[in-house]
């Protein structure tokens, strides 16, 4: 039963991207996503979805939805959860984090390299969609009354 399940997955992703192209790209990550921390769970426990095994560790529990924003937008995705013995979160998302490394890295890097502020800020505003620049007003009233002191 589980490879038939595996197969119409792996249908409705084939017919995602031949339908809509790139433009369905999103979905079809979503699907992968959720589909990998399944089996990720599944190896947690120690036995799949309704098997009886002695190695059992504990019990699938339902999923809990998680806004993770990427770089083709923010997705749904759909987390394991898990009952028992076991303690269990998924490696391809990070605990507490709902954007993606490459900010991380991006914001590290540029950091060692020692860019300007202000260049910093224009990077992650392409990056993000977001309006930074009302966080240096914040820093430029600091910045001013530490000068008063």
């Amino acid at each position: 039963m589980t490879c038939q399940n595996n197969d119409s997955k792996l249908d409705a992703v084939m017919e995602l991207l031949i339908e809509n192209g790139f433009e369905g790209f999103a979905d079809v990550l979503r699907i992968l996503l959720n589909e990998a921390m399944k089996i990720e769970r599944d190896n947690a426990l120690g036995a799949a979805l309704y098997e009886r095994s002695d190695t059992r560790k504990g019990y699938a529990n339902g999923y809990k939805p998680k806004t993770v924003d990427t770089r083709i937008g923010k997705m749904i995705v759909d987390v394991p959860q898990v009952r028992g013995e076991v303690e269990f979160y998924p490696s391809s998302l990070e605990r507490g984090c709902r954007s993606e490394r490459a900010l991380k890295l991006a914001i590290a890097e540029m950091y060692v390299k020692g860019i300007s502020t202000r260049r910093v800020t224009d990077v992650l505003e392409k990056m993000c969609g977001l309006d930074i620049k009302q966080f240096s007003g914040i820093q430029g009233g600091r910045n001013a009354r530490r000068a008063a002191q």
